[in-house]
């Protein structure tokens, strides 16, 4: 009799070609990231793991980071691909607590777009620049056939300066560390979900993309030692808690009723399938502190405006074993793991 194998021939992680999947922030980007660019270009810096690379250039220590906008559609409730892009670039730099200076633009242009859309996207992008305290110091501008770029696309690179001791790196976690969220999560996911298939909820959901920067200062001109910063964006904050676990080594427990979800928000999750806790975020963050610390950083978050809603959601284990843990609302303990891809395609 021949043997049944149920085994997959194929590894599931084991692509031929690139898909969506491969840019959402999940288990696919991960591998990707590791096995091709990562084994391709390592170095020192790059062993970071951070949200921006911090550079030593002269005797002063910077940030830098880059990053790639796509969201679809361009124009959202609470922002626009222009607003993201500063915004999104902004809070790199701010996660390694850097002051932000200059940011590059860079422009992919599809020939049909139109000029009165393109104008409201470069008058978003300036008044964001503004609000966030930063310059457009050099840019870029490129015009594809139509049909082969969808719009509007953009790249974005910030440099900022880092004038802080601290070690705020995924390597810094320690056990017993406190972990706090500056607000309810999920929000910018499901904002761009509603606005592209033409859904209406009782409440309109608006983005929550803003600048962190300077809710960011504020923590550390308090003197809190910061262990780590992490901002939440693809993948959301699962995807986020995965990443820093598997940089530092360490398990983390998370309270699921500690974690702020807006009604609206849960109630559009439950309506689409969707877990709040694998939809993006563009304004929201995480504090990883000491105990001792947690309570004054709550403090700090909460009286600010883009700190509405700040919690303490967890804390860091004393197992050294990369793997985030899930405290239910019905008391049981389950593992809160990363999804292959994203449940949402072209957010940001």
């Amino acid at each position: 009799m021949k043997e049944f194998n149920l085994q997959c021939p194929i590894p599931i992680n084991d692509y031929p070609k690139v898909l969506l999947a491969h840019g959402g922030g999940g288990k696919l980007m991960h591998n990707l990231i590791e096995k091709m660019f990562s084994a391709a270009f390592s170095n020192d810096i790059l062993k970071q793991d951070h949200d921006s690379a911090q550079i030593v250039l002269s005797g002063n220590k910077i940030a830098f980071t880059t990053d790639s906008y796509v969201v679809k559609p361009i124009f959202f409730p609470g922002g626009d691909i222009g607003s993201l892009a500063v915004n999104g670039t902004v809070n790199d730099l701010s996660m390694s607590a850097a002051i932000p200076n200059y940011l590059s633009l860079g422009l992919i242009i599809e020939e049909g777009f139109g000029m009165n859309e393109l104008w409201m996207v470069v008058q978003s992008i300036a008044a964001s620049a503004r609000a966030a305290g930063v310059k457009i110091a050099t840019g870029d501008t490129k015009v594809v056939d139509n049909g082969k770029g969808d719009g509007i696309f953009i790249n974005t690179s910030g440099i900022g300066v880092i004038e802080h001791k601290l070690n705020i790196s995924p390597r810094n976690i320690q056990p017993g560390d406190v972990i706090i969220l500056n607000g309810d999560i999920g929000r910018h996911g499901i904002a761009i979900m509603a606005e592209r298939e033409g859904l209406e909820f009782e409440h309109k959901i608006v983005s929550d993309c803003a600048p962190l920067n300077e809710i960011v200062q504020n923590i550390i001109n308090s003197g809190i030692d910061v262990h780590c910063l992490r901002d939440l964006t693809r993948g959301g904050l699962s995807s986020t808690l995965n990443e820093l676990a598997e940089s530092s080594k360490k398990e983390i427990i998370i309270d699921e009723t500690a974690v702020p979800v807006n009604e609206d928000v849960q109630g559009a999750c439950e309506i689409l399938g969707f877990d709040p806790m694998y939809v993006a975020n563009e304004g929201k963050f995480i504090a990883i502190v000491p105990a001792g610390d947690a309570d004054k950083c709550l403090e700090i978050m909460s009286s600010h405006k883009y700190g509405n809603g700040s919690a303490i959601i967890g804390k860091i284990g004393h197992e050294n074993e990369s793997i985030v843990k899930l405290k239910s609302r019905i008391g049981t303990m389950r593992i809160l793991d990363m999804l292959s891809g994203e449940q949402l395609p072209r957010i940001c």
